[in-house]
């Protein structure tokens, strides 16, 4: 593999990243104070609806870690992240404000950390690179594909670390089982399995138009994406399943799957992308496809399927949610943080659940520990922006295919599309509100 970072490289870095962090992640409230005042990191908070949450908590948490702003478009979500802080212990009470850009402009911030709808992530991470801050981003870290390449860019150029929040890479039981794939347990791995199966309900049709609720900066919401009349079913969850905000299930699931089924085969980009499905299960306004098969082909002689049931609980193997990567020794299922091997007479060879854990089992807690690492230390986190855009990047292609209702033929190296531009001046980019466009 020619890229910087394959499933070797990943393993090196997390052999190294693993030891102490978990100690560093799970440390109580009273261990906060233990380093010199000026080793502190201050952290901006953006987005504390949800998600968001688990960020102040994780970040609240860690020694010598100070969450110094909650910023979002909502009043009550700004109390809940405030409260959030005191919660986890915190002493001094975050700033709250309703424009991220605020925290841009104190000094005294280091990183700023965001749980976003998708339209907002690159945009908001490229403007923090560029006012000096580090930058935790959850997935996906793009809207479409030239965003993520224009934040890889920004990352370099400014040279800040920047993390993507998919933590199943600081899963102990995930990074033994990529170990394992390593040292070779089930042979040449050469197929993927992905799948998400959910019971999602029925969007309906939100009310269009009107004044927003009083307690949200509706205009601000909408921030870098072309301005749309308000409707209650965008703030704060189905915005999801509206392309002109969101990227539908596999750009919200379909990446943490995705991501450990790249990193199990230790591929890179495909060279063809395939997408069947649509809007089966509700007549209702939802755009993306609530059942979708999404089949990449790599150059490696390997391949990979991302089966999405957003409205079906039918999983695969009696799990909701999963991998199998099959390799010609055998294979290998993960569900959350927990692998199973079996051979290839479908024999259990090796689980997680029986062997002795070789790394921390704190279920993604580290991820926000090994952020902050990265940034004392300068070494390089989990979910560097760098590879883990190249995972984010299978969900665009998907998409794309879908969407154009057609095969995606793919350069392998970088991951364009080749012999298709009406595909590229259709999906690879989108339009933005004058004067929110990002650039590097």
């Amino acid at each position: 593999m020619t890229d910087s970072m394959d499933r070797r490289k990943f393993i090196k870095m997390t052999s190294a990243a693993s030891l102490g962090i978990g100690v560093l992640a799970s440390a109580p409230a009273v261990a906060r104070s233990a380093s010199a005042p000026s080793d502190r990191i201050n952290v901006a908070v953006m987005g504390t609806n949800s998600r968001g949450l688990s960020h102040v908590r994780g970040f609240a948490n860690l020694p010598n870690v100070e969450v110094t702003y909650i910023c979002d478009i909502d009043d009550e979500a700004i109390q809940k992240g405030i409260d959030a802080a005191k919660e986890a212990g915190q002493e001094n009470e975050p700033k709250g404000v309703k424009d991220f850009r605020r925290a841009l402009e104190d000094d005294s911030v280091d990183a700023i950390s965001m749980a976003l709808p998708i339209h907002w992530h690159a945009p908001a991470s490229i403007l923090a690179l560029k006012a000096g801050k580090h930058v935790y981003v959850e997935k996906p870290c793009s809207h479409n594909a030239r965003e993520g390449e224009l934040l890889v860019a920004a990352a370099k150029k400014y040279g800040k670390i920047v993390q993507m929040g998919n933590q199943r890479r600081s899963f102990g039981n995930v990074i033994d089982a990529l170990h394992l794939l390593d040292d070779g347990i089930i042979g040449r791995p050469y197929y993927a399995r992905c799948w998400y199966a959910t019971g999602r309900g029925s969007i309906g049709y939100g009310k269009v138009g009107g004044n927003p609720p009083s307690n949200i900066d509706y205009e601000l919401w909408q921030g870098p994406a072309p301005r749309l009349p308000f409707n209650e079913n965008f703030v704060h969850y189905s915005w999801h399943w509206f392309w002109h905000w969101g990227g539908g299930e596999l750009a919200n699931n379909g990446i943490h799957f995705l991501d450990l089924g790249r990193l199990g085969l230790g591929v890179n980009y495909p060279v063809r992308v395939s997408s069947s499905g649509g809007r089966y299960h509700f007549n209702d306004e939802q755009e993306t496809p609530d059942t979708q098969i999404v089949t990449y082909d790599f150059p490696e002689g390997k391949s990979m399927t991302w089966e999405a049931m957003s409205s079906n609980r039918g999983g695969i193997n009696g799990q909701a949610t999963g991998v199998t990567i099959h390799g010609d020794n055998g294979y290998m299922s993960i569900n959350g943080n927990q692998y199973t091997v079996f051979d290839s007479g479908n024999d259990v060879v090796r689980d997680s659940d029986n062997d002795e854990p070789v790394t921390s089992q704190n279920d993604g807690v580290d991820h926000f520990g090994d952020f902050i690492n990265g940034i004392r230390n300068g070494s390089t986190p989990r979910s560097d922006i760098e590879d883990a855009n190249k995972s984010v990047h299978l969900c665009h292609l998907g998409n794309i295919a879908h969407r154009a209702q057609r095969l995606i033929q793919c350069d392998p190296h970088n991951g364009r599309i080749v012999g298709d531009s009406d595909a590229v001046s259709k999906y690879w980019s989108r339009t933005y509100e004058p004067g929110w466009e990002p650039s590097v």
